[in-house]
């Protein structure tokens, strides 16, 4: 594919996105269809895609309209690129620009980071982040870095650094985590290397890392992970410590990968029903990581920021404070609940708690905190609550 036919198989897809489909569905979709395209026009066209999504407003402003042609003009503009080049004409490139798109292409491409957040969360992040939101959307709308957890049960983060490289992946330890990698040069390589493929080291984000590193994990613990989706956090916290870990969600569905990714990092995972889990002794560590917005991870989903509603906040909230409320039950005397979220927004976090706490007075927040894009990762909240 030319550059230019990449751009028009961009704006097609992102006029789909718009109309309601789902990115990443529309993306697969796409590439399943067209065996034309190589894995370079794929990355590229995705990578059209996803800037577009993560700056849609003031790439729509600039190109002069909310569509996929006026959205990816206005990128191509705030990026400096020759979009009358591209815009070149049928049969595989777009339409040649018109005279005022080209009057466009001549103004300025200022742009003020906020305006690629939803008006509504503002205040919401104007109270997480202080001062610093604007360094946060900004980073909001740039590509996330791509980052890896070195399991330390079957390597140290040097000698993993020594592998990825000989297999053409390099990466540099992150400080927010002892287990964190930062892959530099070849991140689309990482899955098919045998460091990831012998369980070696895993995809997870630096923040997800940190807050693992935080539990104060101790071996021959009975530890739970009351929301475990893929398994990311239980397999992290399987990689530094032994102990006996259990793993549930209320779909379990979710779960169906994990006992391979067990198997391939070396870790014994338990994976119960609720019933089960009721009639189990309790656990020394509970962990939540709960259902949320995401709004922490949304440079990686972008079009999640713009589907995301008020109505969706407050069915959240609900059914974190009904997760938080059963899982406490499970929590031995002396042990930790941890109530996690990637969210930025304090009715998924703070709030929560002070609520939690409000209901159950004989528990007390050991600790909490906010992780922030500007620290080099994605957001992400942790509170520790343990029993007074």
């Amino acid at each position: 594919m030319t550059p230019a036919a990449r751009v028009q198989t961009a704006i097609e897809l992102l006029d789909q996105i718009l109309a309601g489909a789902p990115a990443e569905k529309t993306l697969t979709g796409w590439a399943r269809k067209s065996r034309f395209a190589g894995s370079k026009d794929r990355a590229a066209v995705r990578d059209h895609v996803y800037d577009a999504l993560r700056r849609r407003q003031s790439a729509a402003r600039i190109g002069g309209a909310l569509t996929g042609r006026g959205i990816l003009l206005g990128l191509l503009i705030q990026d400096g690129a020759d979009a009358d080049a591209l815009f070149s004409g049928p049969p595989y490139a777009p339409e040649p620009l018109s005279d005022l798109e080209k009057e466009m292409m001549s103004s300025s491409a200022d742009v003020a980071p906020l305006e690629d957040i939803p008006e509504w969360m503002l205040p919401m992040l104007q109270d997480t982040l202080g001062d610093e939101i604007d360094e946060n959307v900004q980073q909001m709308r740039q590509r996330a870095p791509v980052f890896l957890r070195v399991n330390l049960q079957k390597t140290t983060v040097e000698h993993a650094v020594l592998q990825l490289k000989d297999e053409g992946v390099l990466a540099e330890p992150h400080p927010l985590s002892d287990t964190a990698l930062r892959v530099t040069e070849g991140a689309r390589r990482v899955s098919n290397t045998e460091t990831f493929r012998d369980g070696y080291v895993e995809l997870q984000d630096v923040s997800s890392q940190a807050a693992i590193q935080s539990l104060s994990l101790k071996t021959g613990m009975r530890v739970l992970d009351f929301c475990a989706g893929g398994g990311g956090k239980v397999l992290a916290m399987a990689g530094r410590c032994e102990a006996t870990y259990v793993a549930h969600d209320a779909n379990a569905a979710r779960m169906k990968d994990l006992p391979l990714r067990g198997k391939r990092a070396g870790a014994a995972i338990q994976i119960k029903s609720l019933e089960d889990i009721e009639k189990d002794a309790k656990f020394d560590l509970v962990f939540c990581d709960v259902p949320c917005s995401g709004s922490g991870t949304w440079r990686r989903t972008p079009d999640a920021k713009w589907r995301f509603q008020k109505e969706d906040l407050e069915a959240l909230t609900v059914l974190q404070a009904e997760i938080l409320q059963t899982a406490s039950r499970f929590v031995e005397a002396g042990g930790i609940l941890a109530y996690a979220t990637c969210s930025l927004f304090p009715p998924e976090n703070s709030d929560q708690i002070a609520a939690f706490l409000a209901q159950n007075p004989d528990w007390q927040c050991v600790s909490e905190r906010q992780w922030r894009l500007d620290e080099g990762a994605d957001g992400f909240y942790l509170a520790k609550l343990a029993r007074t």
